[in-house]
């Protein structure tokens, strides 16, 4: 196949992420992320589009929580059908025009024109949204001319308030989807995104030697990536036997849907960052301590050899490990879904983890059924 003319994506600069309550996602991502709120939506904007706004960040990482306010806005159409959920993703891009253009033409669907907006600075901003196989997910397409507001009609907190990213995010590592079935994503992508296959892995936890085999949990997953920008997306299928015990089936049934399972956020110093967020009584997923007791022959199967970390520390903090190659590894965690996070269904199934790569681009296919496992018995308890 001939390749693609990039899209000229920039980066992911943020996620609109819907939530029935503004208050807990407030004293989630400030007082236990140590996100700072940047700035809400401003009367006029809640008014007409039925829902209030407010924006967090830490690093490069920007998630705006947006809760209905009334009916008949976007929130309130997805929070009827959806738990708690990413609704859009937004990516800059260096040419709206030429992004416009070469989606049309590839097929994609547009919800709209272009639109403009200018700011008193003569800042300029130009976006549009599409439709994707992502369910109820979807793309945004902004270019940015000095336009400084993340949005027309946000209001900027004159100074942030709240968390000063003492935990040392950093950004978006890469964004991982579920589906029943993922063909049709990974076409999308390739043919109208003009995204490349990077990685891919299937496994299934009836393999992992326990003597109980009349269950399990597997999955196919495919990396796709942008090579302009590097954006990466892992998308995930259930895979027989047991396709409806899946953890990602089981993933799709609560939300109600295919759509976005996990954003991951690397971090600076992954030891220093899960210390804090522990402290700050941040509930992970669990690993099982046999995964520590098996980790310096792992290391040295994958030809990794020693790494800078101290295997105590990291079993202490139960941080996962997984490379392909001398000194050439990453260092991964993955908080609890937020639905176990605040003990409520509505909540949803959407989860972070937090990263550290140390030389290896890969995404820790080790360590996936350590986390299969985890889920599993946390199911089952």
């Amino acid at each position: 196949m001939t390749k693609l003319e990039s899209l000229g994506i920039k980066r992911l600069e943020s996620v609109h992420y819907y939530v029935h309550d503004l208050e807990r996602s407030r004293r989630f991502y400030v007082d236990m992320m140590d996100f700072a709120e940047i700035g809400v939506s401003s009367d006029d904007l809640t008014r007409r589009g039925h829902q209030k706004s407010v924006a967090f960040m830490a690093g490069n990482c920007v998630v705006v929580c947006i809760a209905p306010e009334g009916e008949g806005g976007r929130a309130a159409r997805f929070l009827k059908k959806h738990p708690d959920g990413v609704g859009t993703l937004n990516f800059e891009v260096e040419n709206i025009e030429t992004t416009f253009r070469l989606l049309e033409e590839r097929g994609g669907t547009p919800i709209q024109d272009i639109e403009r907006a200018t700011d008193v600075n003569g800042g300029a901003l130009a976006w549009f949204s599409i439709t994707t196989p992502f369910g109820d997910t979807t793309f945004r397409f902004i270019e940015r001319k000095g336009y400084q507001a993340l949005f027309p009609g946000f209001l900027a907190h004159e100074t942030p308030r709240g968390g000063s990213n003492r935990l040392g995010f950093q950004g978006f590592d890469h964004t991982t989807s579920n589906f029943q079935t993922m063909k049709p994503a990974l076409l999308w992508m390739e043919h109208v995104m003009g995204f490349e296959q990077f990685w891919d892995v299937q496994f299934h936890t009836t393999d992992v030697g326990k003597e109980d085999k009349s269950h399990g949990s597997g999955l196919r997953s495919v990396v796709m990536k942008d090579p302009h920008s590097g954006v990466k997306f892992a998308n995930n299928e259930p895979w027989r036997p047991f396709f409806k015990s899946s953890q990602i089936n089981i993933f799709n049934e609560e939300l109600r849907g295919d759509g976005i399972q996990h954003l991951a956020i690397s971090a600076k110093d992954i030891i220093s960052c899960v210390r804090g967020l522990r402290e700050r009584k941040i509930e992970f997923m669990p690993t099982p301590s046999t995964y520590y007791d098996m980790l310096p022959e792992r290391l040295k199967r994958l030809s990794i050899g020693t790494i800078d970390e101290d295997l105590n520390i990291l079993r202490e903090l139960q941080i996962l490990v997984d490379g392909d190659g001398p000194h050439s590894y990453l260092l991964q965690i993955f908080l609890r879904e937020a639905s176990g996070l605040y003990r409520e269904a509505a909540a949803g199934p959407f989860f972070f983890e937090i990263i550290q790569r140390k030389g290896d681009e890969g995404f820790g296919a080790g360590n996936f059924r350590a986390l299969f496992e985890s889920i599993e018995r946390m199911q089952t308890t």
